[in-house]
């Protein structure tokens, strides 16, 4: 299913993604089941950095489950969607039945990745919950991708990859286009907070200077502001800082490396200056972040 790697540039320990012997290369389907006697409870329950997709849903119980620091409770008919780079943690798996689906992102064909819409978007939604009628239709989908996976050898391998790869992207693309609920939030963020937010993503270790970013994508300061606060709620520097806080609670959940070496790969000039910063924005320190993520699994 999964191997170890360490990144000797980041220092983060990381999971990639190894298929089972004989089967096609960048997908597997199993049940939780199948999880639950394949792998130590000891190794699910610390914090995992993938950089592959996880598809989890539900027949029977519930599953709480963490992803990048923030709790979910998965119930049947639900999905939870990690993508890959997201920092995830499993709870206590005894207690629900379901379906796991992992794959690449290279897996999927150039033109479904597209139509699906920013598969590695960090921001989209990790917690999906379809209405009846598409709940029903993506079980459908989810137990026609088991059947051909577990058919191996019905069909020649390119034919089985083949079929595969469409029938995972039918799965992807009606989970990723699911119809709004009433009293959900509503329409898509503008061209400007999208934009912004996507420099964010780019440059968040370089500059957290509002003005920086105004300046490279030519709007005003008070025009990124206005756009994050349309689309989010937050202030285009409460943008920012989120997001140094996010990869910083995942470089101190994974890494050895020192505060200093992290506090560098984050663009700070000094340990001390990241820990005071870690501290404004969390309420606690860093050293007292890392003992709570890596000393308590979810419950």
């Amino acid at each position: 299913m999964v191997k170890n790697r360490h990144d000797g540039d980041r220092g983060i320990p990381e999971i990639s993604f190894a298929a089972p012997v004989g089967t096609p290369a960048g997908v597997e389907v199993l049940s939780l089941a199948d999880l639950r006697r394949r792998v130590p409870r000891e190794r699910l329950t610390v914090p995992q950095r993938p950089d592959f997709h996880h598809l989890i849903t539900l027949d029977d119980g519930m599953l709480r489950h963490t992803v990048d620091f923030a709790a979910y409770a998965l119930e049947p008919g639900s999905w939870l969607w990690i993508r890959p780079g997201q920092v995830h943690q499993w709870a206590d798996l005894t207690r629900s039945d379901g379906t796991l689906i992992l794959f690449r992102q290279d897996f999927l064909d150039p033109a479904t990745a597209a139509a699906a819409a920013r598969l590695e978007d960090p921001h989209a939604p990790v917690l999906r919950r379809p209405l009846p009628d598409e709940a029903e239709t993506l079980l459908l989908a989810a137990g026609h991708l088991a059947a051909e996976f577990h058919a191996l050898g019905h069909l020649p391998l390119e034919v089985h990859t083949a079929a595969l790869r469409h029938l995972l992207a039918v799965l992807v693309l009606r989970l990723a286009h699911l119809t709004s609920p009433a009293g959900s939030p509503g329409p898509e963020p503008d061209t400007t907070y999208l934009r912004f937010r996507d420099a964010v993503e780019q440059n968040f270790a370089r500059t957290r200077r509002v003005e920086d970013y105004a300046e490279a994508l030519g709007y005003s300061s008070r025009t990124l502001s206005r756009a994050t606060l349309a689309s989010v709620g937050l202030g285009a520097k409460e943008v920012i800082d989120r997001r140094v806080v996010l990869e910083a609670k995942r470089l101190l959940a994974h890494s050895d490396q020192t505060a200093a070496r992290i506090a560098g790969r984050l663009g700070f000039s000094s340990a001390t200056h990241f820990s005071k910063y870690f501290h404004q924005r969390t309420g606690q320190s860093p050293i007292a972040f890392l003992g709570t993520v890596r000393g308590h699994a979810p419950e």
